[in-house]
């Protein structure tokens, strides 16, 4: 009868451990998912908004500003999950030299432990320039 108590304990004990890294292992994991995926969506459209035809001209870059906001949401619509919310705000938008500012806050889903209701704010900025090497 003594050993079936310990097995039970150690059962609770793993269910409770389980429960704990889940509930941490969504805060932690969207942080660094969502870092990446606006460092990496940014690169992408400030490469998509690049004006070529000024480039050839003056031989500077020079992104579009419009193009790089239309390029941005809809990469970024299209990496995300549905699960969260997120808000997107742009600062300091440049064209030449092309420099972008990005900031985009999620809010992660409400748990409750031992009767408080914890709720994490996730907002990750991102400050991109976009520059050329060699001589044009």
């Amino acid at each position: 009868m003594k050993s079936s108590y310990w097995a039970y304990l150690l059962v609770v004990l793993g269910i409770m451990i389980v429960t704990i890294l889940m509930l941490t292992q969504s805060v932690t994991t969207s942080n660094t998912q969502d870092y990446y995926l606006v460092k990496e969506v940014t690169e992408a459209a400030m490469v998509d908004a690049v004006d070529y035809g000024y480039y050839r001209e003056y031989g500077e870059l020079k992104i579009n500003k419009e193009k790089f906001v239309e390029n941005f949401l809809r990469r970024f619509a299209d990496s995300v999950g549905l699960s969260k919310e997120y808000t997107v705000e742009f600062y300091d938008l440049y064209e030449a030299p092309p420099k972008v500012s990005v900031k985009v806050s999620s809010n992660s889903s409400a748990f409750n432990v031992t009767g408080d209701s914890q709720d994490f704010d996730i907002t990750n900025r991102v400050d991109a320039i976009l520059e050329i090497n060699g001589e044009a």
